[in-house]
């Protein structure tokens, strides 16, 4: 890849930095896509030595990680509850004719990697959606509970369950989670009393 391809590539992932999510980190702030890709990754990272994902590639689970929101670099993100088929289809489309621009053998890798994300058949794809889901919940727990809609008590304790079925670690580390949530939801409601 010639210096300039990449210097294209990392100027258009950089966007991610700015481009913010629905939730909160601390005080005011909120989340950006990078600081949601990255944590999803270093979670990857945590699990690559738990007996349960011996077998799966977890460096390839990471690149899933880092590269799984790069579409929002063209639309912003979308909360998953407000996002529609047609916002998905042009966020799609937007970073497929994106990754078309790459030099050889970068797009195949690329292309490669995305379709077996979207197909979600493969160990490495069905732990990179449920890391994806469980660090959005994880990350609503750390924001302030003033911040959260009122669909969000309900859908904290449901998003993500599904998608870590499939694991018996996950499904622990969602119970885990679930019950940080309803810590917080009680907290709450004992102060407003």
């Amino acid at each position: 890849m010639q210096p300039e391809q990449l210097l294209s590539i990392l100027s258009t992932a950089a966007r991610l930095k700015t481009t913010p999510r629905h939730c909160f980190t601390e005080g005011d702030r909120r989340e950006s896509v990078a600081d949601h890709s990255w944590r999803v990754s270093l979670m990857a990272m945590l699990l690559a030595d738990e007996p349960e994902f011996a077998q799966i590639d977890i460096n390839r689970v990471v690149r899933m990680c880092l590269i799984h929101d790069l579409g929002e670099a063209f639309t912003g993100d979308i909360p998953t509850f407000l996002k529609t088929e047609q916002d998905g289809a042009v966020e799609d489309d937007l970073y497929a004719q994106w990754v078309a621009t790459f030099p050889e053998p970068t797009r195949a890798h690329w292309r490669a990697l995305l379709s077996e994300m979207e197909a979600l058949e493969t160990p490495e794809a069905k732990l990179y959606k449920a890391l994806d889901k469980l660090e959005a919940v994880i990350a609503h727990n750390e924001s302030d509970i003033a911040t959260w809609l009122p669909l969000e008590y309900d859908l904290q304790l449901t998003y993500g369950t599904k998608e870590t079925r499939f694991s018996p670690t996950l499904v622990r580390l969602k119970e885990a989670i679930d019950e940080w949530t309803r810590r917080k939801i009680h907290e709450e409601s004992e102060l407003e009393k």
